[in-house]
């Protein structure tokens, strides 16, 4: 049981350990899950929190109002785009919708699928918001 512990105080540490790096919505994410896996399941669930909370929390986080914006701006294309599946903030959308990244904010980039635009992190092509 003492070697659960030495683990998943050793996760905790790592994940809180290098807010520098990460984005400031992960380390909050992650702290968050942390004390909520704490809460439920002791060491180990907030190794599990943890983790789970820095994802949730990069997902999650929406674009600046800058971006939105501009994806707000842009035109709608000839041919639509659509798709069986729902958009969903924090799934990220099928391989085949093509993305343009947005000029000002390279981390962003956007698509119009099912008439609804969609900002996306293009590394993980997580949708960040479904722009209404």
């Amino acid at each position: 049981m003492r070697h659960h512990l030495i683990i998943a105080s050793a996760a905790v540490i790592a994940l809180l350990a290098s807010p520098a790096v990460a984005k400031e919505s992960t380390v909050n994410g992650a702290a968050g899950g942390a004390v909520t896996g704490a809460i439920v399941g002791g060491p180990v669930g907030a190794a599990v929190g943890g983790v789970v909370g820095a994802i949730a929390g990069t997902a999650i986080d929406p674009p600046p109002r800058e971006v939105v914006t501009y994806v707000q701006e842009q035109p709608i294309p000839a041919t639509p785009v659509v798709v069986e599946q729902e958009i969903v903030v924090g799934k990220p959308v099928p391989e085949t919708i093509v993305l343009t990244t947005v000029p000002e904010a390279p981390q962003y980039a956007y698509a119009v699928v099912n008439e609804q635009r969609v900002i996306v992190d293009p590394k993980t092509r997580i949708a960040v918001q479904v722009v209404e």
